[in-house]
Formats: C-alpha cells, structure tokens, sequence
C-alpha cells in the first residue's frame, strides 16, 4: 500500500539563480505539502545581472512564489483514487534511474527525484533526461486533483529537454521541426578568488551582434561557422550523460578553478543549459581549440583546464567524434 510519494524537482539558470522544491503527498494523514525550498543566492541577484535573454527570470519568480506554506487536504475516497490512478499509470515500469546527487559537477536545466514510500519500504527514482514515458500524464493528473501545476509542465516546454523535444547533434526539434537559435550566452569565472558569473561572450541572432570578449557585428559567415562549430562538437547533445563520461570516470579533487556556463535560447525562448564545477563536457577541448584556431583567442578559456584533463577530453572527445 503506497503511504506517501516525494517529488523533489530542481532548477537550474544561470548559475546562481536555482530552485529546489519537494511536494510531499501524505496518504497516511490524507495531506500535501511543500516540504523543502533552497533558493540559491535570492532574487538579490536576479536584479544586478543583464543577460542575453531573460525569458527564465519569469520562470523562477513563478516557481518561488508558488512554493507556500499550505497544506492541501483531502478525503479517505479522494487519496483511493488518486493511488488507483497512479497505479493505473505504471509510471515507472521498466524506467532506469540516472546518476544523481545533490552536487554534481555537470548540472542541467533539471532534474527530479521520485520516492515511492509503502508499508514494504520505499523506491527511489531520478532522472534528468530520461523521463518516465508517463511523465506528462501523470502531472496533468496532479494538475486535475490538486488544481495547480504540481510538475511545471508548462514550463518544462519551455525547456529542451528530452520530455517535450527531440536533441540531435545538429540542433533542437519540436515536431519534426528545427528550432531557430535567438541567442547563445558563454561565462567562465574563477571559483577561488571568487569572481561573480557574469558573460563573456554574447552572440545575439536577432540583434545581429556579438559582445563581450568580442565586439562586433554577427555576419552571414559568422552565423555559419558558429553553427557548423554547434553541430560538428554535437554541442546540443552536451547535457546527456554520454557526453559526461570523462567527469563520471575521472575523479576531479581541485574544486577552487573555474565555473562556466552555456545557454543557448531558441525561438519560442525555449532555453537549453549546462554549467559545470570546474568540469567539462568531453567534446569541450576539441570546441574550444578550434575555436582559438579561428579567432586567436582562447574564447572559452582552454588555458585554465591542467594538462593532465586535457589528455582526458582528448581521449573521450575522441571516442565520440570518431
């Protein structure tokens, strides 16, 4: 008999601005609730920042004020059906959990944690690209006896990731169809001596400009290249695990180096994000030394990795472009 299920989701934007929650529903006491709520740095650094994009700033204002202190009743009849429909759902059969902790050193856009408490013990699952093939169902559900988004499932389609879109090396997909970029953010900063995470470079499509350790009008040809540059190191495919194995098989010690980020915004402000504790995806040196042989500059910072991580992403960057 299933006595309480926890459904613990993070966000991630920019770094800095996150948003964990944990909505607990109680069958034993006939109740559901907020449990947890960890808000990062506060809206304090909401206000300094001016970004390429802000369509998040909407997303995690929303989040936090939906995170209250009230307690959601309902009936012995109402918490039978609604354990009959989730049974009903099957919503874990044959699911794999992915890797998960509360510190990862590759972080994305989300993740989620789904415990199962009964009178037998408990199951834990966690995802945050492989979500559950009744996900969506199973949140219009909550939606339907709770009466709010319990899982964002509005937002979470303005988020690509694999729950709404398709993630090929050559871009995003809604339907069949290629979503066209708006703008890409690029930040890399000292964890010790602290530097706070601001952009170092801004490509704007729409705008037509490049900002930050580059000034200057976005050409045709530029557009091009930074496209070719996107599919040819399956930068879109950065978030999946199999593009992490050299930060999974390799452990990393030194912490006080560098922090990064990347988004890339997308028509309809679709967001796409990945930021790392002093770690990288595997095909991220092979990227940024093209890009240093284009530009002369070292544009995404490859002079602060150690020699010795650089022979890693060599031999896992390898592996993947071959």
């Amino acid at each position: 008999m299933i006595e309480k299920i926890e459904i613990t989701q993070r966000f991630n934007f920019k770094r800095l601005n996150r948003h964990y929650e944990c909505f607990t529903i109680d069958f034993v006491n006939n109740m559901a609730y907020y449990k947890i709520s960890e808000r990062g740095s506060g809206d304090k650094f909401l206000r300094e920042n001016t970004w390429c994009d802000d369509s998040w700033i909407d997303i995690l204002v929303d989040l936090r004020r939906k995170m209250t202190s009230e307690i959601h009743k309902f009936s012995d009849r109402e918490a039978g059906e609604l354990i009959q429909d989730y049974v009903n759902l099957d919503l874990f059969k044959d699911f794999v959990s992915e890797e998960f902790s509360y510190f990862e050193r590759l972080e994305l856009i989300y993740s989620c944690i789904v415990i199962v408490y009964s009178s037998d013990g408990f199951e834990e699952y966690s995802f945050k690209n492989n979500f559950p093939k009744n996900w969506t169902r199973f949140g219009e559900l909550l939606k339907g006896f709770f009466n709010f988004d319990v899982l964002h499932l509005n937002y979470q389609k303005q988020m690509a990731t694999p729950l709404f879109y398709t993630l090929k090396k050559d871009g995003i997909y809604l339907n069949g169809n290629q979503l066209k970029i708006k703008a890409i953010e690029f930040g890399h900063y000292r964890c010790y001596p602290y530097e706070l995470p601001n952009p170092r470079l801004i490509i704007n499509f729409e705008d037509r400009l490049i900002n930050g350790y580059v000034d200057k009008n976005l050409t045709a040809d530029d557009e091009n290249r930074i496209l070719e540059l996107l599919e040819r190191y399956h930068v879109y495919l950065w978030t999946q695990s199999d593009y992490h194995l050299k930060s999974l098989n390799c452990d990393q010690y030194d912490l006080e180096g560098h922090d990064w980020y990347l988004e890339i915004v997308f028509e309809g402000d679709v967001i796409w994000h990945l930021f790392g504790y002093n770690e990288y995806p595997d095909t991220y040196v092979h990227l940024a030394r093209e890009v240093e042989d284009i530009t002369g500059m070292d544009l995404l910072e490859m002079n602060s990795i150690g020699e010795s991580d650089i022979e890693l992403f060599e031999k896992y960057g390898n592996d993947k472009l071959s």
